[in-house]
């Protein structure tokens, strides 16, 4: 059932208020300065009505995309890992910043894609000097939609509060493809004995972990003695970037470190490399970048550490599923990129099949 109500206002426009109403949905309501446009709009919505597809509930006119963001924040990020608790926050504070104000149901793929594009024009400041500016990359801009989307997808699922979730709707930012930044046999050389002359007692320890095992940064740094079993040679990895429990040998010269680390270990710690207080891990971004200047290795981050290990695992013969589970991949995608550095390997195998079936 429909209403039409014809409203006059002081200064002698006309307004017809609509409101559409069938047993078993909500209300549905608008305005218009056309009468024609009106009896439309009730044909559309109550088609759509009756047709089961979408269109907008009270409750998207309801509530404002901040409080949804602060819902969100409230009630969802805690589940998540502290860094991306850390990086989601800020992102979705960007968004209430720019259109907070704004009804869910006003939310539109073209005010959010106008968005993204301010997103890759915006100058932001470096951390350490706010006198220079950075543009973000399109990588980052995508973890910004990647953020809007899932709240939306919650605000559909879980609170009833919008329909859709429009963000699928606006494309994402193309990324370059991943490259592949890893140590020379003579930077190893150089940057490992830079690290061993550190004034950090666990920088060169801490290096030989993420060369050996590809663990990444944030899982060598919230290790914990009770993840460590040298009888066994492992370590479990318990807080990891896709949420899942991943083991990995201790062998070598890495096993050999943490067993002499485990005698001088700070009783008052669980860490493995505890700060001075024993309370959370120790930093090391100052001694990491010294070590890198004084080893003359450029282009570098502790993130590359990971594309070594994997790089080293590809040109020593291990195929992408293993290094694919070494690295914590659920998919082989991720991988890709060491492909060509296992050549050698894919020809041997392969002339190992043809003598198999053809003969030497």
């Amino acid at each position: 059932m429909a209403t039409i109500e014809k409203r006059i206002a002081t200064d002698t426009s006309i307004n017809y208020r609509v409101r559409v109403r069938l047993k078993g949905f909500p209300a549905q309501t608008a305005s218009f300065k056309r009468l024609t446009d009106a009896k439309k709009w009730v044909q559309q919505t109550e088609s759509a009505i009756r047709e089961g597809r979408n269109f907008k509930t009270n409750e998207s006119k309801k509530h404002t995309l901040e409080k949804a963001i602060v819902r969100y924040i409230q009630f969802v990020l805690p589940s998540k890992r502290p860094n991306t608790q850390k990086d989601q926050k800020q992102q979705l504070l960007w968004w209430s910043n720019k259109i907070g104000h704004l009804c869910l149901a006003d939310v539109t793929p073209a005010i959010i894609a106008d968005l993204r594009d301010k997103l890759t024009r915006e100058e932001i400041p470096l951390e350490d000097d706010t006198t220079e500016t950075i543009i973000r990359s399109s990588a980052t801009v995508n973890r910004y939609l990647a953020a809007l989307s899932h709240l939306f997808s919650v605000a559909v699922k879980e609170w009833g509060w919008a329909h859709e979730n429009l963000v699928l709707k606006v494309t994402r930012m193309k990324e370059p493809r991943g490259r592949v930044r890893f140590l020379s046999d003579d930077e190893r050389t150089r940057l490992l004995d830079a690290c061993k002359q550190s004034d950090s007692k666990y920088l060169y320890t801490i290096l030989v972990l993420a060369l050996s095992t590809a663990a990444r940064k944030m899982e060598i740094m919230n290790l914990k003695w009770q993840h460590v079993c040298l009888n066994r040679g492992v370590i479990t990895l318990h807080e990891t970037k896709n949420g899942e429990v991943r083991t990995l040998p201790l062998t070598s010269l890495a096993l050999s470190l943490i067993k002499e680390l485990s005698k001088v270990r700070a009783i008052h710690s669980d860490y493995v490399f505890p700060s001075k207080k024993h309370n959370k891990p120790i930093e090391i971004k100052k001694p990491w970048e010294a070590a890198l200047k004084k080893a003359d290795v450029k282009d570098y981050c502790f993130h590359s550490n990971r594309h070594s290990a994997a790089s080293y695992l590809a040109m020593n013969g291990a195929s992408l599923a293993e290094i694919a589970e070494i690295l914590g991949h659920k998919t082989l995608q991720m991988v890709k990129r060491y492909a060509h550095l296992s050549d050698a390997h894919t020809s041997k195998v392969v002339a190992r099949m043809n003598e198999k079936i053809f003969g030497g």
